[in-house]
């Protein structure tokens, strides 16, 4: 008998892994288009084998691809629904801060 694991577990492992500002920071880069390794270093500010490490797990999680080429390895998303995951949590973020703008707004007119 084999047990499948819940989609809503799968998802939250999907979650988890994303939870690193290094790799948010990837992922933002590679919504831009592919990127060589050499790039996304210096826009990150990490350390190669760092940077290497959280490469390894977007692969793994079939979130970003990697292909050598004569100037070195480029990086990419693996498909358009990573860009459109991006793209759906800064709106969510923007509508959840412009939110919290006007309450705040609100608040600093009532206290005087």
């Amino acid at each position: 008998m084999t047990s499948q694991v819940p989609l809503y577990q799968v998802k939250a492992e999907l979650f988890r892994m994303l939870g690193h500002p290094i790799r948010i920071r990837i992922l933002e880069l590679l919504c831009e288009g592919p990127r060589p390794v050499r790039e996304l270093l210096a826009e990150t500010g990490a350390e190669a084998s760092n940077l290497s490490q959280h490469l390894a797990m977007l692969r793994k999680a079939g979130i970003v691809t990697s292909t050598r080429e004569l100037s070195g390895v480029v990086c990419a998303l693996a498909t358009p629904e990573v860009a459109e995951m991006m793209t759906a949590a800064r709106r969510l973020l923007t509508r959840r801060l412009t939110g919290q703008g006007e309450l705040l707004a609100e608040l600093r007119a009532k206290g005087r």
